[in-house]
């Protein structure tokens, strides 16, 4: 099967420079060698400066002026033969993203994220139908997308929900980056860059509310270079109010948050061929679970409080305990710059460690468990609280070695990661009706759900990850075709190997399937070389070919929920790509395109099987992972178009295509009744629409004493599934039929206008004045959809309109 993936560009309003304010002009001049600190040429207010000489209309993105990092050195965006989608800090600021999670509205077509199982504290990210199958959120479980931020790997996508600093810019490297970027980059890489300290004094304050009782605050501030030393300060706070109601009072509703954190970054250039640059964050996040819905009942008898919720709820139908999650996570980071021979060698060192604890509370699946067989609810309990724990610190080191010459760019590198990492469950039922009928429910009182400490544990487990890497990369231009040839080889040998120890099941030492009590070890190591080959062309001045084929996995590990905590392997995936990057008409129009298919091999899947001492079988489930036999597929088409018709207003289109085929696989693990099943089941790749796609509209128009910005965005998906081995059969025997939910289609459009660059008096002072709408028409689909037999059709739906006002100050 063949069929194209764009190469998506940054769009429209990407704009970056080759230019940044460093310390002083010896700071700016090391700055230009850092491949993860590119910078944007703006005003105070994020402007987008234009050249006074240039004429034509032109996209707002100058082709010129944007650098990318995708080979981890920076290259004009138009020149880079790699499929990226960057997204500036003014178009996160049009969609107004606060967190991660809000790009979850799928404005990146081939970038998913999520919620997992309704968590905001734990998120799921895929790249082209590629992350994560089944449960992401164990400790030595790995993720599909490595995310960076300014160089550093961010292990767990526990505490991914946090509020966002001062953004640069936001890169999405599409497929395999095995080579250069390492261990869990076989979907690709998330790589965040902040803003970088410039030595000169500067200040911005910006301050929002709006709707649900939200705010929105930062500080943003530059210190005057002080014996080469300059030093920037960020901090940040967002609050929302619930946007489903509890009727339980003195407790939490459903979909909250509050963010605050702050950021101190250090930048010391003694000499010119030398720049260390410290930096330290530290984060609090606050959120809770989203309200499940009850959309068609299942087989067992409802209670008659239990209502059904077809559109998305304002309010929930049953009063529960409901407690924030709570996250926290600090880190320090040191970059090293040194110029050893300037152009041909310069050396980079990145040393960091971060730590994280996050509690994750979730009582939001109250609907699901008010129903039984016998339609009897006297002292039945009801709406399941649980409580994971997880707490995680790792290091890591790389140092990296570049140069080039005429002809030849070149670098390598050496990394070392190391992470400890543990978690705990606990769970049980916080409600009890009070009458047959269901009716009428109670609260349960004493350390139900008052006292945490007085709970069982359900299940503990601790582990130990270490990696190192070894890679080599070079691009060569040789001397034919005019010098429009460029060939590129890498290699990357890594090694990961992990020792993890199950301590807990049950609240007592775990009991395998012979019998044994006692904690369970598990103790892995895996090999692996990544090659990358690439060969581009610039067949006009405008005009790219590239075709490339690149690989990436992540490692194995073991599930925390299984009872004998077993080792599963490694899974990869093998691409290639072909693409093209033009620009014509002026440079008013560009249009990226490519294609990819690929080998998806040894996948890593999630199976239920009973609980088991001796030869007895339990009616209590576990969850163990495999690696599924046989070889996947993937494919896929993404096209992007940019458009600037008039003066003063740009339009972009994005369109994605991607297809997943997991080999059906059978469960290789017993029933309840002791028998294992040789029926094939249909895997489905979940958080993965077939069809996405987002379009754009910016208008900006100087006027005199102000600018005026209108913009306006529509992300578009035709629905995913949500759960993977998880399927309803219909029917008995050999004649069952497999149904799993898809989730609806939808459209949601965000925007935003504003009056910028207004001076204020005399004091050189600009304020910005904007108005803001995400989910603008208000459209409302259930995009998460689980079915039981027994307890019905579930769902999660989208955010409901919000909207607000913000000014930014700019000294």
């Amino acid at each position: 099967m063949f069929t194209f993936l764009c190469c998506t560009g940054s769009a429209y309003s990407a704009t970056k420079s080759d230019k940044k304010s460093q310390v002083h002009d010896r700071a700016h001049a090391a700055a230009r060698q850092s491949a993860a600190t590119p910078a944007a040429k703006r005003g105070s207010s994020g402007q987008v400066k234009k050249s006074a000489s240039k004429k034509t209309v032109m996209l707002k993105s100058d082709p010129e002026s944007i650098d990318v990092t995708a080979q981890k050195h920076a290259r004009n965006f138009q020149k880079d033969p790699s499929s990226v989608t960057v997204f500036s800090a003014k178009q996160l600021a049009n969609r107004h993203v606060v967190s991660l999670t809000d790009l979850g509205d799928g404005s990146i077509p081939s970038l998913r994220i999520a919620q997992f199982s309704g968590r905001n504290s734990a998120l799921v990210v895929n790249i082209r139908g590629v992350g994560v199958l089944g449960d992401s959120n164990q400790p030595a479980r790995d993720q599909g997308v490595g995310v960076y931020i300014d160089g550093v790997y961010v292990a767990r996508p526990q505490a991914l929900g946090t509020a966002l600093f001062d953004v640069e810019s936001m890169e999405v490297l599409k497929g395999p980056q095995g080579t250069l970027f390492g261990r869990n980059t076989e979907a690709g890489a998330l790589n965040i860059i902040t803003r970088r300290p410039t030595g000169k004094f500067g200040m911005r304050l910006l301050g929002g509310f709006g709707n649900y009782n939200s705010n929105k605050g930062e500080l943003h501030l530059d210190l005057p270079a002080f014996h080469d030393l300059a030093i920037k300060i960020d901090a940040v706070t967002a609050h929302r109010a619930p946007l489903v109601t509890n009727p339980l009072p003195d407790t939490g509703g459903f979909n909250q948050y509050d963010k605050h954190g702050f950021h101190v970054e250090a930048m010391y250039h003694p000499v010119d061929n030398f720049t260390a640059d410290y930096a330290y964050d530290n984060s609090y996040d606050s959120t809770t679970t989203l309200w499940m819905q009850l959309l068609k009942p299942g087989t067992n008898k409802l209670a008659q409080i239990a209502q059904l919720q077809t559109t998305r709820a304002k309010r929930a139908f049953v009063g529960v305990p409901e407690e924030p999650s709570i996250g926290k996570t600090n880190g320090h980071r040191m970059t090293l710059d040194y110029k050893a021979i300037p152009q041909y060698l310069s050396f980079r060192s990145i040393t960091a460690y971060r730590e994280l604890s996050q509690s994750q509370f979730d009582n939001g699946m109250a609907a699901g468990s008010m129903s039984n067989t016998s339609g009897k609810f006297t002292g039945v309990s009801f709406a399941r609280n649980s409580l994971a724990g997880f707490w995680q610190n790792q290091i890591s080191q790389e140092i990296q070695a570049f140069g080039h010459t005429k002809r030849l760019k070149y670098q390598g590198g050496l990394i070392y990661f190391r992470e400890h990492a543990a978690d705990n469950a606990q769970a049980f039922y916080t409600n009890q009706f009070t009458n047959a009928s269901g009716s009428e429910y109670k609260l349960l009182t004493g350390p139900a759900y008052d006292d945490w400490g007085l709970q069982p544990i359900d299940r503990a487990s601790h582990v130990t990850s270490k990696s190192w890497g070894v890679y080599g990369n070079a691009v060569y231009t040789p001397p034919i075709l005019y010098d429009k040839l460029h060939l590129t080889a890498g290699l990357r040998w890594s090694h990961d190997g992990k020792h993890g120890t199950l301590t807990t099941v049950n609240n007592s030492a775990p009991i395998n399937t012979a019998g044994v009590s006692g904690p369970i070890d598990f103790d892995a190591a895996w090999s692996r070389v990544d090659p990358l080959l690439e060969v581009s062309g610039d067949l006009t001045k405008r005009v790219l070919l590239y075709g490339k084929w690149s690989t990436g996995y992540k490692p194995g590990g073991a599930n925390s929920r299984a009872q004998d905590y077993e080792a599963f392997g490694p899974e990869s995936v093998s691409m290639f790509e072909f693409g093209s990057k033009t620009e014509f008409l002026d440079q008013r129009v560009r249009f990226n395109v490519a294609g990819y298919w690929g080998d998806y091999k040894d996948i890593q899947v999630d199976f239920s099987k009973p609980y088991q001492i001796g030869n007895q079988l339990t009616t209590r489930t576990t969850t163990s992972t495999i690696n599924a036999p046989g070889h996947g597929d993937l494919s896929g088409v993404e096209a992007e178009l940019n458009v600037s018709p008039m003066r003063y207003l740009t339009v972009g289109f994005s369109y994605a295509y991607n297809y997943v085929h997991i080999p059906p696989t059978a469960n290789p693990y017993q029933n309840s009744l002791g028998v294992i099943s040789t029926m094939l089941v249909p895997i489905y790749q979940n958080y993965t629409p077939a069809h996405s796609g987002s379009f754009q509209v910016d208008y900006t128009r100087p006027f005199h004493g102000f600018t005026l910005l209108a913009h306006l965005d529509g992300n578009i998906d035709s629905g995913y599934y949500a759960n993977t081995t998880d399927p309803v059969y219909l029917g008995v025997g050999n004649a069952r039929n497999v149904y799993q939910p898809k989730g609806d289609s939808g459209l949601i459009v965000n925007g935003r206008i504003a009056i910028s660059n207004v001076q204020l008096g005399n004091t050189g002072t600009k304020a910005t004045f904007s108005l803001w709408s995400r989910n603008l028409f208000a459209e409302q689909h259930a995009y998460f959809k689980s079915l039981g037999v027994t307890t019905g059709l579930q769902s999660y739906f989208n955010e409901p309109r919000q909207f607000g006002g913000q000014v930014e100050l700019a000294f």
